[in-house]
């Protein structure tokens, strides 16, 4: 069913969209899954500027990152080697092991930013 879903949605929003669909399932039992199928790496979750949690069905199976844009939304996965080393280096330094860690990052998408200059003519 995320798969059909544009984007990063909230479990209100993924709820909404089983009930449309003539779903019988309760609000928990959405978040329940979520939070079981974000614990296996089946699906991302990040949060948003406001706290709130979104989450869609991972485009790939290897660790990753988002940006994110403030305005639309609009999410792309990026790569982030420097983010993991330093990870990795302050886990040691603090002696710990099988760190893992959230990293989100928001900014102004291509179009967002376009549209705002164009508006500040």
């Amino acid at each position: 069913m995320l798969d059909r879903l544009p984007g990063f949605c909230s479990a209100q929003q993924i709820h909404a969209e089983l009930r449309r669909r003539g779903e019988q399932v309760g609000l928990t039992t959405v978040y329940r899954h979520l939070q079981v199928l974000s614990e296996t790496g089946r699906v991302d979750a990040i949060r948003d500027a406001s706290g709130e949690t979104l989450y869609r069905r991972c485009q790939t199976d290897t660790h990753h990152h988002h940006l994110t844009c403030r305005v639309c939304g609009r999410s792309v996965e990026v790569e982030g080697s420097a983010v993991e080393r330093w990870a990795d280096e302050v886990a040691r330094l603090a002696g710990f092991t099988e760190v893992g860690h959230t990293v989100e990052l928001f900014g102004l998408c291509p179009q967002c930013r376009a549209e705002r200059d164009a508006g500040d003519r």
